[in-house]
């Protein structure tokens, strides 16, 4: 694996996805809607089909890395807290 990302931009990774699922939802409701027309042609259903299909997937995929992400954010975050709370330890100690 490469370097870890830090958490800024893991955020921006996570900003960035989000906006892509959102996308793609939006753009699958499009292809579902043009679907329930009756007056398709099997060609253009077929095609609509495989269109669907395809942002399934991507969105499936978005929806993975999205997870990934938000683990990898936690960690990062239970990191934060750990380091913050040994060092308040350590003040606390040293000044006392």
């Amino acid at each position: 694996k490469s370097l870890q990302p830090t958490s800024f931009l893991l955020l921006f990774q996570i900003d960035g996805l989000e906006e892509k699922l959102s996308q793609c939802q939006r753009d699958l409701e499009a292809v579902n809607s043009r679907l329930h027309r009756a007056e398709l042609s099997p060609e253009a259903r077929k095609s609509l089909e495989k269109e669907k299909n395809s942002l399934m997937s991507k969105a499936s995929n978005y929806e993975k890395e999205l997870k990934l992400l938000r683990q990898e954010n936690r960690k990062n975050m239970l990191l934060s807290v750990a380091i913050f709370i040994l060092l308040t330890l350590v003040y606390a100690y040293w000044t006392t």
